[in-house]
């Protein structure tokens, strides 16, 4: 067959069924990226004859003779076509993954579909920005600016590998080809609990192609937890690489390895398993219940009471909430349920792993390399320097990559073939076996003054950690700092993570703050009614202000330093924006107008311990190099990094070479997450920075004679007095003496500081159909100094895009075996273009921070209001109240069918 890729033409026979994206990634042109297979997300779009197409879903044959152009093709970093260069200077991307099939789509807008990107974009998913930088992007909105030498902080430079993203030439896990390379599959399990009795790998090793069937029998027999932390002991060692007890439908049972990914699947499909069927228990409370089934022995030291399922429980209280609750006023008692979300990260999980001489190398797609690679080293008894363990850039995780849950398999792979072996998630698998956001049940009771002040605060927390404990303990840790926002004498908080026969939950964006936020802020609004208070008033006058203790499971001693009202003025700065405008809902009688809040406080770093270091060295060709094992996965680090060195080197982004996420060429960094990339790896680049900086001048002061106070970083020379003397001379001189510019600095994720976000949403219900359409949506967020306003209103508008996915939409259903039934994106439904507000965000300037020029991350929290924000809006609207989420429409009509209450909210 002839074809014609990017104005080449060639002879070639793609195999039988053999998809588009799949034979133009075959050829090389790995911009195709894999999202879903499904037709979609969009991330696969080329285009054919000058028509965007979703090539996952076009078959090979029919680009016959046709022209087919991918985002290689339609332009290079130096000749960028003009969306290309709009996307760049936007920015419209984030972690890039979804950028070139958004480019191809929107590069063939005509000024009509510009002017209705609801229906233009529908075709195209992204999960990281909330879709406003992508609008701006197509209407040539420009955001991105240079930055003088020294004057980087404060500024929205563009991101460093913005050219590669934007031209398809970024490097993510899977855009690469190894010869000889072998796929690996896996059969799952499809029981909820069984013993495996028996397995039959014989038919399946006949499969032309099939190398290996490895079992449980052929891994080593060493209890792990899939969790990253840099504290192992914080999660349960209850987890095998293969079990021969399988605990969920969709727990792997079999890996298959074979010349083709095909071969690989035929062969999972011959393998025979006799299962033992067991008892099997899906809902915690009915887990926790005498006579329940047992998912994990007694005799496991990892779990707190193994007859009831309990992985863990905490108990604490501060003063006497009874007699708290008898001095109140006003008691009100709610319960509140959270589904399970998927993170929904376009880039699926996968790794990549070979041996080169003598030592196994793994390319992978995590939030932590260097723990991925002390886990695999525990696993396969490895010496540290037998192993390697890097990333390139990774297309999302939110925390779903904070997991071993590739890397392992590959590595076992690899290690007994000497091959080559790839793995890669699909998307099906993504939502069966990864881990989701953990459910939560959460029954909240607050008492309270007639004037609102606080008298007792009781939560009981309710977490289904699924079939195994990854994240299941410091979640419901984390869940208990919703009893932190709110100052009151009398404060009880107990809490469950329980084991259950559904897919393990682990980390996801909020990390176990987001579900008790709905939770405490859903019953925050309802006390406020009860006591015919304005919502945000009962908030000002209970949130905790400086010289407060941060009371959450004690109060004790800790290293969190709270000294500035961040949230006192961003629920003064959301107050505001909502009262400046009626926003008028669409026409008709039938829509009801609602206003709601919410507010959240969060820890900057995570509790547990946090390292990482920054390398810095000026190179011969007076480039600065920065190393650093932090991940780049959207959430902008490696523009904040190379902003702060810059900054500090007095020079320019344009002299920092970025080297990261290497475990042969950069330092131990705990991971990316928790906002943990600036607080934590930000200080560590800031500090080695510094050092760089300091030796230059002595050096400088030492050769000119001025004195030290006298010299002063001017880009590419040093000033000492009159005098300025270039770094080449100086590098010149140090050369010649046996010195350089380098150094090494660590930092911890300690003390840390609290930041503090409030969200405001107006919305119109429709009492026929249960739409809710968003007219407003504003965020304010105590950000501190801030190193990139454009990332920093990027990151909250992507958040609260999120958020509203996991209010309205996001549900995992799972059928009563325990199956997951709505495995991809067209029936789970995250938030499309046409479901996301723009949002007014509002920075909070605070110096209260202990992170690199004060800044605080605000990737990770600004999801927490947004749920109960938009809850409580409906409530407002419509005078009913909704304790579970998501907040479907057929959820909305049935109760306001059903309520004999009139609407409170403002009808048209």
């Amino acid at each position: 067959m002839t074809y014609s890729v990017n104005g080449r033409g060639f002879e070639e026979e793609p195999a039988p069924g053999q998809c588009l994206r799949t034979f133009l990634r075959q050829l090389g042109h790995h911009g195709v990226k894999k999202g879903c297979d499904a037709g979609d997300c969009g991330a696969c779009t080329v285009w054919v004859d000058g028509s965007p197409v979703h090539s996952c879903i076009t078959p090979a044959f029919r680009a016959e003779g046709r022209e087919v152009t991918t985002i290689e093709g339609l332009g290079s970093p130096g000749n960028l076509h003009p969306m290309q260069r709009r996307f760049r200077d936007a920015p419209g991307f984030q972690c890039g993954f979804c950028t070139a099939g958004m480019i191809m789509t929107s590069a063939t807008f005509t000024e009509a579909q510009k002017e209705d990107l609801p229906r233009a974009l529908k075709g195209n998913l992204c999960r990281c920005t909330g879709y406003r930088a992508i609008e701006d992007a197509v209407r040539g909105v420009t955001g991105v600016e240079t930055a003088a030498p020294g004057r980087a902080v404060g500024t929205s430079v563009g991101a460093p590998a913005a050219n590669d993203v934007v031209t398809g030439r970024a490097e993510f896990t899977m855009d690469t080809h190894i010869d000889g390379m072998l796929h690996l599959k896996v059969l799952h399990s499809p029981h909820a609990h069984a013993r495996i009795v028996s397995i039959d790998r014989t038919a399946a090793l006949a499969v032309p192609g099939v190398h290996r069937v490895y079992t449980w029998e052929d891994v080593p027999r060493k209890r792990f937890t899939t969790a990253i932390h840099t504290d192992h002991l914080v999660d349960p060692d209850d987890t095998f690489v293969l079990d021969d007890t399988v605990r969920f439908v969709g727990q792997r049972v079999v890996a298959v390895l074979a010349d083709t990914v095909a071969a690989a699947e035929e062969g999972c499909r011959r393998v025979v398993v006799d299962y033992e069927p067991l008892p099997a228990v899906f809902d915690p409370e009915e887990a926790m219940a005498d006579g329940a089934p047992q998912l994990h022995g007694t005799a496991d030291p990892f779990v707190r009471d193994p007859v009831h399922n309990i992985l863990l429980e905490l108990h604490s209280h501060i003063g006497d909430v009874d007699a708290g609750f008898a001095e109140a006023d006003v008691i009100h008692e709610g319960t509140y349920s959270s589904p399970r979300v998927q993170h929904a990260h376009l880039e699926t999980h996968g790794s990549i792993a070979w041996m080169e001489d003598g030592r196994l190398n793994v390319r992978t797609s995590s939030q932590s390399p260097s723990i991925a690679k002390v886990k695999l080293a525990y696993l396969f008894a490895l010496r540290p320097d037998q192993l390697r363990v890097f990333c390139k850039r990774v297309g999302g995780g939110f925390g779903g990559k904070q997991e071993v849950i590739s890397e392992d398999l590959v590595a076992l792979a690899a290690l007994d073939t000497g091959r080559p072996v790839c793995f890669e998630y699909t998307r099906e698998e993504e939502f069966t076996t990864a881990s989701p956001r953990h459910p939560m049940t959460l029954t909240v009771r607050l008492g309270a003054k007639a004037d609102g002040t606080l008298t007792a605060f009781q939560v009981r927390n309710v977490s289904n950690t699924g079939a195994y404990g990854n994240h299941g303990g410091e979640t419901l840790f984390a869940g208990g700092a919703a009893v932190m926002i709110y100052r009151c004498p009398n404060k009880k908080y107990d809490a469950f993570s329980v084991y259950t026969n559904t897919v393990p939950s682990g980390a996801l964006r909020g990390y176990g703050m987001t579900q008790p936020a709905f939770a405490v802020e859903s019953a925050m609004d309802e006390l406020a009614r009860s006591l015919h208070m304005d919502p945000l008033e009962l908030r000002r006058r209970n949130i905790v202000r400086p010289g407060d203790p941060l009371v959450a499971l004690h109060d004790g001693p800790d290293d969190v330093m709270f000294t500035e009202d961040g949230l006192g003025k961003c629920i003064d700065l959301v107050g505001e924006a909502l009262a400046r405008t009626a926003d008028e809902p669409p026409p008709g009688p039938d829509w009801l107008v609602g206003t709601g809040v919410a507010s959240s406080l969060h820890e900057t770093a995570p509790p547990t311990d946090h390292t990482s270091e920054a390398r810095v060295t000026l190179g011969d060709d007076l480039v600065y190099e920065l190393s650093v094992g932090t991940v780049e996965f959207g959430e902008g680090t490696s523009t904040a990094h190379v902003q702060i060195a810059a900054n500090q080197l007095g020079t320019t982004p344009s002299r920092i070479r970025l080297v990261q996420s290497d475990t042969d060429r950069t330092g131990f960094d705990t991971g990316a997450f928790a906002s943990a990339g600036l607080f934590v790896a930000g200080n560590a680049v800031l500090r080695a920075a510094n050092a760089v900086r300091d030796r230059i001048l002595e050096f400088a002061a030492a050769h000119t004679g001025v004195h030290l106070v006298l010299c002063s970083m001017d880009d590419d020379g040093v000033v000492c007095g009159d005098r300025r003397v270039s770094l080449a001379e100086l590098v010149a001189l140090a050369r010649a003496r046996g010195i350089r510019f380098n150094a090494a600095r660590k930092a911890y994720g300690s003390p840390r500081s609290v930041t503090s976000n409030t969200h405001g949403f107006r919305i119109a219900v429709h009492r026929v159909t249960g739409e809710i359409r968003i007219l407003r949506s504003v965020q304010a967020t105590d950000a501190a100094v801030v190193i990139n306003p454009a990332q920093v209103r990027g990151q909250v508008e992507g958040g609260v895009a999120q958020g509203i996915g996991f209010a309205l939409t996001e549900n995992h259903h799972v059928d009563a075996g325990g199956a997951v039934v709505n495995p991809n994106f067209r029936n789970y439904r995250i938030p499309t273009y046409a479901d996301v507000p723009r949002t007014e965000v509002l920075l909070v300037e605070s110096s209260d921070s202990f992170g690199p020029m004060r800044s605080k991350g605000m990737a990770e929290c600004c999801i927490n209001p947004v749920a109960p924000a938009l809850a409580n809006a409906l409530h407002d609207a419509t005078g009913v109240r909704h304790r579970a989420l998501p907040l479907t429409p057929e959820r909305i009509y049935g109760r306001l069918a059903g309520s004999r209450r009139a609407p409170t909210g403002r009808t048209t």
